[in-house]
């Protein structure tokens, strides 16, 4: 990662503009509010995971399977009707 923005950060990409990415390093370099620099390497292990996981298509379907079945009953309605009752003290109307 320090490689791949040095060279942004030095215009290899940008050479008619050399500072044209300058302020987005330094923002993952010196500000960095949510953390992307700091959270690469776990980022990256997990999706080298993933990939391992992927490749392995039966288990891939059946984590699948089971990730679906035990995800419950889930619904935009449900969450859109309870924030007016709850929230805002309105009812359904239709």
């Amino acid at each position: 990662l320090q490689e791949v923005l040095e060279g942004v950060g030095s215009g290899l990409f940008s050479p008619s503009d050399p500072n044209r990415y300058r302020d987005l390093v330094d923002e993952l370099l010196y500000r960095d509010q949510f953390m992307l620099v700091p959270d690469f390497d776990p980022y990256s292990q997990a999706q080298r995971e993933v990939d391992a996981r992927w490749r392995d298509r039966r288990g891939w379907w059946r984590a699948s399977v089971l990730n679906t079945a035990g995800q419950g009953w889930c619904s935009s309605d449900r969450a859109i009707r309870e924030y007016a009752q709850d929230i805002w003290g309105v009812g359904v109307t239709r």
